[in-house]
């Protein structure tokens, strides 16, 4: 692959808004408006509901660990990305739309919305393996950094947006049928329904559809290079031998597997995050939207100042400071509850208090900014450190492994906190495994040589 210095700035938008356009499934749907509308309104109870999410988070990560890496070598032989990014950009359409249907303690939808979540979820990941693939022929290696944290920076923008809209114009409150803003919801959802909170599936369709066409307009594709039979032939065998280099290259294989344990962990603090400090202050969507917003503004600004930091120090102390602030952040979240923040007693919210009044959901919205500061530099200088030790013939290949990577125990995270919320009928028990993916993928990384910036 040809690594381009220069590219139309036309063709740059075009690549970051791929993020914009994917960034609402993980806002809206599997973090603030639709999990924890499923987990407390369509299953039977909260626990229910945080095992039911876990397991068909797990099933998705099951499957995307499994065909992630074969679909990137098969690519990589193939030439082109555009086509596989439309085919699952489809599915993610077609699969976020079904959400519409899960209705309030209706167990007859559990089954289709859990089908249909996670379809989106491999959709969503699946094409997010081929565009990070073109990332390198965007910008030279000295700007690659910069590059991947604006795309995360403008996902977060997007999704701040999707929720700001959302929340003024669709999800209203069943008590005063009101959204946000005040108004009534527009196309006569019914709040009493929560059509609201299930048009989060629609509206995560329409916005990606929306937001996409840039990316096939703008950014170029690689060149056709074999047919699809032979492709899938030659990929295996690339793939084949990728995996017995990767057993002689211990930096590389390090660097993977600590993604592996770390990412296992984010992924399962963003699922039941959301759903923790929902339940256990009772918060509405529009609390929960207005959370997701603190989250998204911090991570942008996470972002930005991650990815500058990214080209000057290089990839691996912004992983390890990230880390570090989600370590903390976790123990910091485990240890509040509605009447007590850590050792000490507070007040608990009451209602007619105003929104976050009490001490413990303002130190809850405290942790929920830190935690968006690093979550959003964590990924993306994660994206660019694989861009820099990576061979760029086998772009698409390596970050198949780095889906593989961040996804091959990505159903371990959220099978355990299912299991274990489940076992010892306790979200907090639940989630409190995920300090030990923190810590472990800290240890591994600390042993691994920095990438030069």
């Amino acid at each position: 692959m040809t690594r381009l210095k220069d590219r139309s700035r036309a063709a740059i938008v075009g690549w970051v808004l791929f993020d914009w356009a994917a960034q609402p499934f993980f806002t809206l749907i599997t973090t603030f408006i639709y999990a924890p509308y499923f987990a407390n309104a369509v299953a039977p109870d909260p626990v229910a509901g945080q095992a039911l999410w876990g397991f068909a988070t797990a099933a998705a990560g099951f499957v995307i660990a499994l065909v992630s890496p074969m679909l990137g070598a098969v690519a990589d032989a193939a030439g082109r990305r555009k086509p596989w990014i439309a085919a699952f950009g489809l599915v993610l359409v077609l699969a976020a739309m079904t959400l519409w249907f899960g209705k309030p303690r209706d167990v007859g939808t559990i089954g289709l919305v859990l089908i249909a979540f996670a379809a989106a979820m491999l959709a969503v990941e699946f094409a997010t393996v081929f565009n990070n693939a073109m990332m390198p022929t965007l910008a030279p290696a000295e700007r690659l950094g910069r590059l991947s944290g604006t795309g995360w920076a403008i996902g977060y923008v997007g999704g701040i947006l999707s929720l700001v809209l959302m929340l003024g114009w669709l999800v209203a409150s069943p008590e005063t049928g009101r959204t946000l803003l005040g108004f009534k919801p527009l196309f006569g959802l019914d709040p009493a329904l929560r059509e609201g909170d299930r048009a989060a599936g629609p509206f995560t369709a329409l916005w990606f559809v929306v937001f996409v066409v840039p990316l096939f307009l703008f950014t170029p594709d690689q060149p056709r290079k074999l047919p699809l039979g032979a492709a899938v032939r030659r990929g295996l065998a690339m793939l084949a031998d990728s995996l017995r280099r990767l057993r002689r290259d211990r930096n590389t294989a390090l660097f993977l597997v600590a993604n592996m344990i770390y990412t296992d962990g984010l992924i399962a603090l963003f699922v039941f995050g959301g759903i923790f400090a929902a339940s256990i202050f009772g918060w509405t969507t529009i609390e929960m939207g207005l959370f997701g917003v603190l989250l998204a503004v911090s991570g942008t600004f996470g972002c930005l100042v991650g990815g500058v930091l990214d080209d000057r120090l290089g990839s691996k102390p912004v992983i390890l400071g990230s880390l570090t602030l989600l370590l903390f952040s976790l123990a910091a979240l485990l240890s509040i509850g509605p009447d007590y923040v850590g050792p000490f007693a507070v007040a608990p919210p009451a209602p007619g208090d105003g929104l976050f009044a009490s001490a413990a959901e303002k130190a809850v919205i405290a942790i929920g900014a830190i935690i968006g500061c690093a979550a959003g530099p964590l990924q993306a200088a994660s994206r660019t450190f694989l861009v820099r030790v990576a061979p760029p013939e086998r772009m698409t290949q390596f970050f198949g492994l780095f889906a593989l990577s961040g996804k091959v125990t990505s159903f371990l995270g959220p099978l355990l906190v299912g299991l274990l919320t489940q076992a010892l009928e306790s979200q907090r028990a639940g989630i409190s495994i995920l300090t030990l993916f923190f810590a472990a993928g800290m240890a591994l990384l600390a042993q691994v040589r920095a990438a030069s910036p």
